[in-house]
């Protein structure tokens, strides 16, 4: 390794842009939290652990919207289903 480098012809590499209707944060999550989607997306063979945070956030506000009615009538579905 050199003492020093010369970086005078050096540019700066491109910058990510961040894609429209997307923002830049800075978050802190529990480390089991971040743990648990991380696994996920290893056991699932790849992929984004923040992409799919995002997806459990939006699925999360969407049936806050739904009302208690609609919920109850969608969750018995499933388990329904699910149960055979």
């Amino acid at each position: 390794m050199k003492r020093e480098y010369d970086f005078s012809n050096a540019k700066r590499g491109p910058v990510v842009r961040v894609p429209s209707g997307k923002t830049r944060i800075t978050i802190r999550l529990d480390n089991d939290l971040l743990d648990w989607f991380r696994a996920r997306v290893h056991r699932a063979g790849g992929g984004s652990y923040q992409a799919l945070i995002n997806e459990a956030l939006r699925r999360h506000v969407d049936t806050a919207k739904e009302p208690l009615v609609s919920t109850l009538r969608r969750v018995i579905r499933e388990e329904l289903q699910r149960t055979g």
